[in-house]
Parts: C-alpha cells; structure tokens; sequence
C-alpha cells in the first residue's frame, strides 16, 4: 500500500472513530446500514467459471451477514481478460456501500507484468476478504491412459488445443507448467473465462485444459464421474514453510512439482522453476479477493470485514464452502491485507523471466 493510501486511511480511521457513537446509534454497532438496498458484486469473467461460482456461493451468505440484509446482486462484466471490468472499478468512487469487485489471479498477473491495458491500482481499492484456492490440470481418457502408461514424455509427441483467456492471465501458470514437462499446446486465446475453456473441452474442441478447484468441483467433476475427463495433476498447496505440497481439496492427486520430477528434462530448481513458482504463489494461495472501491471510509471497510468474518463463522461454513470453493483458507482483517500484498509483487527475477518468456514464446510485448 502506498504512503499516500496510508495516510488517507490514518485520516479516515480518525474521522470515524469522532463519529463513532452516531455511527453505531445509527447501525446497530455496524459503520453502514444497508437495509432496502441492493448491492452489486461486479465480477470481470463470464458466468461459467470459478469467479462465478466464488462469487454466487458467497453471495447470499453476504446479504444474511450484512447489516439491513441488502440483495447482493453478482453482475459480470467479462472482457479482455478481467481488465475490461477492473478499469470500470477503478474509475468508481466510493459512495454507498453498494458497489463490491471480485478479483482473481488472472486480474492480478496484468497488473504485476506491466501490461498496458491495465488502469488500475489496488493500492487504491480496500480488500475485505482474500480466498485461496487450487487448480486441476485434467485430459480426455486415451491421453490420460498413456500417461497412466509412460507419464508426461508419452504425450510429448502430441499436438494439444487449450482455450486461454490470454498468455498474460493466470493461464500462463499451466501454460509454463505445460512447457515444463515438454508438451506441445497451443492456446486459442480470446475466451471469456475458464468455464468457456471447460466447454471448448466438453465440445472437443481442446484437448487439454484446467480449472480453479470451485471450476472443477462444480463443472469436471461430472465429467470425471462420466469417464470423459480424467484429472492429472494439481498445482498444489503451500505449507507453512512456502513448501509446495498436495492440495488439502485434492490430496490423492500429485502436484505439478511431484509430476515435474518424475519427467525427464523438467527441473524443480532453476530460473525457470523459480518464476513459476513465484507466479503460482501470487496466483493461487490469494487468488480471488474483494475490495471495496477508493474512498471507502473505515466504517464501510469495517462492516464489510465483519460480514465476511461471520459467514466464516457459521457453524456449517466448513461443510458447504469443502464442497463448492474446495478447502482453502478465507482471510479478512490484516491477514487479507498480507494476502493482498504477496498476490501483488513478485521477484524481480522472476517477472523478468515472464516477460521475456511472454515475448519469445507468444510474441508479446510487455517492456
């Protein structure tokens, strides 16, 4: 966060905390009251992918735990990549409460790479919830058998379509991981989310594909049930060391590092390794966080954080979020502002070898 964002939340956080007996006399002990009003959640993918099903799943929640139960309404505003909606929540100003934005990785990587299209800056929006997540890499069943029979070098020969929202979106994590292990894809950029990616999968129409685990829970898992997709493996997790281990959603599948290790030419050291990581990390144990926009005053950040707080303190929570969002740590307060920061810079080192990697491999040009 800025020095210039940080002194104008000092002079908010005093501002309200003068006001702080209207306030609460005026909300019941919350900073705004929301009730007859509806607010709008605006997510910058299609209505087929993970944000979607992020979104929808916590949205009614939302409206139980927000004081005066407002309608929260998901609107999506798909459009190059999530870039389309981010620049739309950066020209807004905070003015009732009623206006929330969803980011995800893929809303994340423009802004960390540089890329021109991008007119936002989180460091003017306030995050009030920040949510990990996973993903699944999965293949058509006479793929996934020869993989079952010699791993990843059994298909190195062979000519794969993958549908990307583009090369500088949160696709760039599979993408490389792909290259790592010597396979050949070829992405079809230009989708509208990851679900559309899935349908291009289901059609035929791709042969490879992956999903975030709220993707793949809710829209391959019939699929795998089906005998028509099989999953490979999953990106992982971190432990408390930063170690990458299995993802708690997913623990019988290998991670990407585990089937890395076990193919001939792919390295878990190096620069190469290392910029993957670093991407996977900013991509995935924060990958879809909510902001309020600029000019969101302490008591409106506050009744937020404390919505968010008590629908993860539902007795159920646990049970229904395992099966639509997967299991994967919920942050608000200051460990949502922790998240927000390691979502949001990455090594020197490790952009310059994106960047570079972006140019030579898809001819796009970030510098």
């Amino acid at each position: 966060m800025s020095i210039v964002n940080s002194t104008r939340r000092i002079a908010i956080v005093c501002a309200a905390a003068a006001a702080s007996f209207a306030t609460e006399t005026a909300a019941g002990g919350h900073g705004i009251d929301l009730e007859g009003k509806t607010v709008e959640w605006i997510i910058p993918f299609s209505e087929t992918g993970g944000s979607a099903k992020w979104a929808n799943f916590y949205a009614p929640l939302l409206s139980e735990a927000l004081p005066g139960n407002p309608t929260v309404v998901v609107k999506f505003m798909p459009g190059a990549g999530s870039t389309k909606g981010a620049n739309f929540f950066q020209e807004q100003n905070y003015e009732d409460g009623t206006l929330i934005f969803g980011s995800s990785g893929s809303t994340q990587f423009p802004y960390l790479l540089g890329d021109p299209r991008v007119k936002y800056e989180y460091s003017d929006w306030n995050v009030v919830l920040a949510s990990g997540t996973g993903g699944v890499a999965y293949l058509p069943p006479d793929l996934a058998a020869e993989v079952a029979k010699g791993g990843a070098s059994a298909i190195a020969g062979e000519d794969f379509i993958y549908g990307s929202q583009g090369a500088t979106r949160l696709d760039l994590v599979p993408l490389l991981a792909w290259e790592m292990l010597g396979l050949n894809v070829e992405p079809v950029f230009g989708i509208k989310g990851r679900g559309d990616g899935r349908l291009m999968f289901e059609r035929g129409e791709a042969n490879i594909d992956y999903q975030t685990s709220s993707s793949f829970l809710g829209g391959v898992v019939p699929l795998v049930e089906a005998g028509t997709a099989f999953p490979w493996f999953s990106f992982g997790a971190l432990d408390g060391d930063g170690n990458i281990v299995r993802d708690p959603t997913f623990p019988e599948m290998p991670t990407f590092k585990e089937v890395c290790e076990e193919t001939d030419g792919c390295e878990t050291t190096g620069r190469r390794w290392e910029a993957w990581k670093a991407f996977f990390v900013a991509g995935f144990p924060a990958q879809k966080m909510v902001f309020l926009p600029n000019g969101a005053p302490e008591e409106a950040i506050k009744t937020y954080t404390e919505a968010f707080e008590a629908v993860k303190s539902r007795a159920d929570f646990s049970e229904i979020s395992a099966k639509r969002l997967g299991k994967y740590l919920q942050l608000t307060g200051s460990e949502a502002q922790g998240a927000l920061a390691s979502a949001t810079q990455v090594p020197a080192a490790a952009k310059e070898f994106v960047v570079n990697w972006l140019n030579e491999r898809y001819g796009v040009a970030l510098n």
